[in-house]
């Protein structure tokens, strides 16, 4: 396994990047051989992709969260808020399509906002903070679409043409839009003063506080990259389902977060990777949809996303005691 490991080609692309490639591909083949075939077809790939773009932005929002020591609970719940809010304000009031995904966008990141400004500076836990706001956005849900659910328009409808983002014709748009934001916040994370200030703040707060650095600044930087990533997730939700209903997200907040785990990020902070998030994150939307291919319910990926999160921290915590 070491000399693995110090192959030029592996530590290049990353072992933990080949591994989870690797766990992707033998996962489609063990679907397809399960179904006899069925789960080539283009449907459910296509299906499984649509899963993974609205999954996808979560996942790389929660990474620069993650990354700076916190974590954020609220994803879900707040990505419905966003498509309920500019649905019903669509729907109810006649706002213009371009102007209710705009609003989309604002309410992602408001949250952000908000969340960032009580952890950053009013020093309150990330857990805390996101628990509130996860209460509080399916609060203002309810209460602005009146508990109803919320049904944006169809392809062939007036301003169906929002679900272009996900396809057009043959052209599948969501893939092309989802990874050139994942490079986008790769970029961001990697190459840039914020991207390195938030990976610091996940290595040791109290070091850059004393260099000389607005850590608060920083970190609720990471939390507004979060909420406008949530605003993007929102539209493609919609994009690929149309329907929402008030008091739902929760179930997609684990698997966000199991997919940015999976790929690399480490729960105690200082490390990420937004290529790993993208890998982690197709093969969620795959065990997703191989699950319901083989007849089975979703709860069954709720037990499997479950072991997945606690599989992956627990390889971290022992990486790091290997590496102290």
């Amino acid at each position: 396994m070491g000399k693995i490991k110090q192959n030029p080609f592996v530590q290049k692309v990353g072992f933990n990047r080949i591994v989870l490639c690797g766990v992707l591909l033998l996962l489609y083949g063990f679907f397809c051989v399960m179904t006899q075939g069925r789960f080539a077809g283009t449907t459910r790939i296509l299906s499984a992709l649509n899963y993974a773009y609205f999954l996808g932005f979560l996942s790389l929002g929660v990474t620069f969260v993650i990354a700076t020591g916190g974590i954020d609970f609220s994803i879900g719940p707040v990505m419905f808020c966003c498509a309920l809010v500019a649905g019903y304000s669509l729907t109810a009031h006649g706002v213009p399509m371009v102007a209710a995904m705009i609003i989309s966008l604002l309410v992602g990141l408001v949250f952000g906002v908000f969340n960032g400004y009580l952890v950053a500076y009013w020093s309150v836990p990330s857990f805390i903070t996101s628990m509130a706001s996860m209460n509080i956005a399916k609060g203002i849900a309810s209460v602005y679409t009146k508990t109803q659910s919320v049904s944006w328009p169809q392809a062939s409808q007036e301003g169906g043409w929002y679900r272009n983002l996900i396809k057009v014709g043959d052209i599948p748009v969501g893939l092309i839009v989802f990874l050139a934001v994942a490079v986008i916040c790769a970029v961001i994370l990697n190459k840039t003063r914020i991207g390195r200030y938030i990976l610091s703040l996940g290595s040791n707060k109290e070091a850059v506080r004393l260099s000389g650095v607005n850590v608060k600044k920083w970190e609720m930087a990471a939390y507004v990259i979060c909420g406008l990533l949530v605003g993007i997730s929102a539209l493609f939700y919609v994009a690929a389902y149309t329907t929402v209903q008030p008091g739902y997200g929760d179930q997609y907040n684990n698997e966000a977060i199991a997919g940015c785990v999976m790929g690399g990020t480490s729960m105690a902070g200082g490390l990420a990777s937004i290529s790993g998030t993208v890998i982690g994150v197709f093969i969620i939307a795959l065990l997703q949809e191989g699950i319901l291919a083989l007849g089975l319910r979703k709860d069954y990926q709720l037990i499997i996303t479950g072991i997945i999160v606690i599989v992956a921290v627990f390889s971290d915590v022992v990486a790091r005691r290997r590496k102290n």
